[in-house]
This record gives structure tokens, sequence and C-alpha cells, in this order.
């Protein structure tokens, strides 16, 4: 029998539980209610001001003033101040006006107030009622059932299916407003910031946070199993282990590369007398994983290569031999008659939302190799996943199914996450999809070591029992984002060609970009039917 880290619930002590969570609920009901109420206020209390406003003369400075007036006159009745109250009058206009559906969601208890930002949020670019009435019909129930970091992440790729211009469109509107700016802060800071196509930017972070793995893997291999040294404070003034940009204390800053002389953190820049070994330098490295991420980051941009953190090069310096030529990481999926060019649906890329469509085609352009995804056409659910390394068949199953960990609520991605079985293999539980899912550490723990329960149902629907009894569904998120294209059927009626089993084409493959991004691609197929 599973424990709890002291001893089980007593009969009371459960009775107790349901009531308390009982209450909460009606709470957080009550809650959603009197959020929607204030929204409505908040609204009305906007049109009056813009009535006023209307009467007056015609100057942008004087038209605000009746609005700056509300607002003050009800801040200090709140003890608010008088921007917070107009940030609440923006939102109540947009969640009344805009939004009806989540209005009626909040008031009735269907939702509560963490749902609210996440869907006006991604449904805030669309630029009609019907468009956004649309989009309501598909979040609103999915809100009813998931916690809001879950609903965050499907409306931003419901508000793609809806809106009216094709995405391809509008991104290659964005892609012209890309560029890169500094913003100067205290302390002889700065922040570098690019505005980048979303494959770009997550490869890029991808690649410096598996070379910073490196880095600080070789760290722990060179101190032994000791442990590492204390990090630096972010906002510190002070010395933080490191002197400037790269392990070197800043000469990785200039042009040389591996082989020339290195400065041992903390060192003066001007000390050249002796040259440090790549263990050396790792031995004293008592930078944090965020500073490291940032050192290289510097170092790619300044030099071409993390020439600050090779270590390699010289006679016996082999812990991080090979950091030059790791690559980025991004998985996306598109459907396949996108990836054809006979629709420009867009694409979505793993953990983020969608792309455009034209460049998921450019990186399946370069695929060295395909996943083929067997799904149901009605319902979306992912029914198996193959590829011609048969060895991985079963745990690509798992990560296009589950996405993330599947304990309810819980946003945690897969690469994050172990792969439990639902029955213990060690109680004659299956290594097979059916019987298998994934769990980040924490849930995996709560798992074995408390009284919750769990049973796996066909579609691969967990279903959770509580300590208490309460039992908690978990859908898979691929059974709403991998619905069926609308025009499926008719292209393949108009290319004369004939049906089939329902199937999704899905691939993962490495390829090589212009940045030099390992990219996965995952390609939707739902066949007709």
């Amino acid at each position: 029998m599973k424990r709890t880290g002291s001893s089980d619930y007593t009969p009371d002590e459960v009775g107790e539980l349901d009531a308390l969570r009982d209450e909460m609920v009606t709470l957080q009901a009550q809650d959603s209610a009197r959020q929607a109420r204030e929204a409505v206020i908040m609204h009305r209390v906007s049109q009056i001001a813009g009535a006023a406003s209307a009467r007056g003369e015609a100057s942008s400075r004087v038209s605000e003033l009746p609005y700056r007036a509300v607002a003050a006159d009800f801040a200090a009745a709140l003890r608010m101040s008088d921007r917070t109250v107009q940030r609440m009058l923006g939102s109540g206009d947009t969640l009344v006006a805009e939004f009806p559906g989540t209005l009626a969601a909040l008031a009735e208890g269907r939702i509560h107030r963490g749902h609210v930002p996440g869907i006006i949020d991604a449904g805030a670019h669309l630029p009609t009622a019907e468009a956004r009435g649309e989009f309501e019909q598909l979040v609103v129930p999915y809100a009813e059932h998931e916690a809001p970091g879950r609903v965050r992440a499907f409306a931003r790729t419901a508000a793609e299916w809806v809106h009216p211009r094709t995405f391809t469109e509008r991104h290659q509107t964005a892609a012209a407003c890309r560029g890169l700016r500094v913003n100067d802060l205290p302390d002889g800071m700065s922040e570098l910031i690019a505005t980048l196509p979303s494959v770009v930017a997550h490869g890029v972070l991808d690649r410096v946070k598996q070379m910073a793995r490196q880095v600080t893997d070789a760290r722990r291999a060179g101190r032994g199993s000791g442990g590492s040294g204390a990090s630096g404070v972010c906002g510190s003034s002070g010395a933080s282990g490191s002197s400037g940009v790269g392990a070197d204390g800043g000469a990785s800053a200039g042009a040389d590369r591996p082989g020339r002389l290195l400065t041992v953190p903390g060192q003066a820049p001007d000390d050249r007398s002796r040259e440090v070994s790549g263990a050396a330098l790792l031995e004293r490295d008592e930078r944090s994983i965020d500073e490291v991420r940032a050192d290289i980051f510097a170092d790619l941009l300044l030099t071409g290569d993390p020439a600050g953190h090779a270590g390699a090069g010289r006679a016996g310096d082999g812990l991080l031999a090979g950091l030059g030529a790791i690559t980025a990481h991004v998985q996306v999926t598109v459907p396949v008659l996108s990836l054809i060019g006979a629709t420009e649906t867009p694409a979505t890329l793993a953990g983020v939302g969608p792309i455009d469509a034209d460049t998921a085609r450019r990186i399946a352009g370069a695929s060295s190799g395909w996943d083929r995804i067997l799904t149901d056409p009605i319902s979306g659910a992912v029914l198996a996943v193959d590829r011609y390394t048969p060895g991985l068949q079963l745990k690509r199953t798992l990560q296009v199914r589950d996405q993330h960990c599947r304990f309810p609520g819980c946003r945690q991605p897969v690469h994050r996450s172990d792969i439990d079985h639902t029955i213990d293999f060690a109680h004659g539980g299956k290594t097979r999809e059916n019987n298998l899912a994934h769990l980040c550490r924490g849930h995996h723990t709560l798992k074995h070591q408390t009284t919750w329960r769990v049973i796996q149902k066909p579609g691969g629907i967990l279903e959770w029992t509580s300590p208490t009894g309460r039992v908690y569904p978990d859908v898979p998120t691929s059974t709403v984002m991998f619905r069926p294209e609308d025009d499926w059927n008719d292209y393949f009626a108009g290319a004369g060609a004939g049906s089939g089993c329902g199937a999704q084409v899905h691939s993962d493959v490495g390829m090589q970009i212009g940045m030099g991004a390992n990219s996965n691609i995952d390609v939707e197929d739902p066949a007709p039917f």
C-alpha cells in the first residue's frame, strides 16, 4: 500500500478535507462571479466617462480628463492608485465588449480569474467579433476543465485557427520588424534584446543551454564528487566569481581562440604571467548556470565560437572538447496539407505556439527522416508513432501524445519528465503505450509515495484519484491540438485521391539551418474519412 510521509488519512480527516475543498470551490466560484460583476461595473464607468468626454473639447488632453477624474474618484474609495483603476477600466472594457463568452463563464463560475488573462491575451489580435466568438467557443469549454497554464498555450493555437488572415501573411509582416536593440541598466549592465522568428529564437536559447550544461557538467567532473562552489548573486555590485565575459575574465571578448593564455576568474586582466589549463580554469569557476549561459552567448556573438569555455587545444585538456559542435534542437508540428503547400495552416513550435507554414516547409525540406503518427481522425487521439528507428517508436509516441506532465494542471514539458508505468512494472505492469505516461519528478514522487492513485483509460486518458477519493481526469492535450483539417476531404476529393484510414504523418528529423539549428519536424496528416 502506498503511504504518505507519515500515515494515511483517518476517516474524520478525509471528511474534513472534503468539506474544506468544497468550501474552497464555492469561494472560487463566488470570487469569479464577483470578478465578472467588477468588470461589468468598470465597463459602465468607462462608458459614462466616455459620454462626458464626448461632450467636452476635441483635444486629446481635454478628452481624457473625465477618465482620469473618475479613476481618481474610484481609486480614493478603493484605496488603490489611479493607474490601477485605469487598468481595471481598460480590462473591464475589453472583457465585456469583446469577450462576452468568457465573461459569462466567469460569472457562472465555470472558469476563474486565472483563466481570463490567457484567453484575452491570445484573442486580442483577432480583428472581428465573429472571429473572437469562434475563438471563445473553442477555448472556454477547454478552460472549464484545465488549469490556466494549459489554457494559455491552447488559446494561442486556437486563435490562429480562427484568424481571418493567414498566419503566413501576418508572419511576413511581423518578420519585417525583426531587429536588435540595447537597453542600458544600472551598475554597468545592459540588456541585449533580439526580436527574431520564434524558431530561431528558441533554437538560439536551446543551443546556449546545451553548451552551458556541458560547461557545468565538466566543472563537476573536474572537481570530483565534492560539488561545485557557490554562485554569484544577480544584481550585486560585488564580484560574482567571474570578471567579465567568458570564464577567462574578459579574454574571450577578443579575437583570439583556444590555446591562448587564459586568466583565472578574478585575476587582473594584465596578469598574463602564467598559462592556466582548462581543468584549472574550471576548478576555480564559481559562476551560476545563468552566468555561464550569458557568457557563452557573448562568446558566440563576439568570437564566433564559445572560445572562453573550450578548455581544449592544449595537452591534457579535453573536458569541454566538442562544445562548439553542439547544435540547437527545436520541435515543430505541421499539418501535411501545409507541408505540401495546399494550405497555409500554421505549424506549431513545441512549447511555444504557432509558426508560419513557410518556415516549417523550409525546415522540412532538409529533413533526414520521418515519423508517421497514426491518430483517430475524429477525436485526434494519438494511436501510434513509427519511424525507421523502431527502438524509439514507443518513446516518440508518448512524447507526441502527452506533450507535458500528465498530472492535472501541470505543464512541465516531456523532456523534463519521467516516463512512468501507470501499473508498476514490479506489479506486472507492461511497458506499452496504454500503461505509460510522462510525469514530472514532483508528481512522479507524489504517485509513488502518497495515496494518490491513477488508472489509464483508452485514448491515453489518466484518471487520478486523490487521497480523499476525488477523481480528476487528465485528457491528452494532443486530442485538441491535432484537430483534423477542415478542408482535408475537399482537397483529396478534388485531387481524386481515394479514402484511407485515419492517419497523421509526424516527422522528427535532424537538420542544419542557417544558424546551425537542429530541428525536429512533426507533420500532422488527418486522413479523409
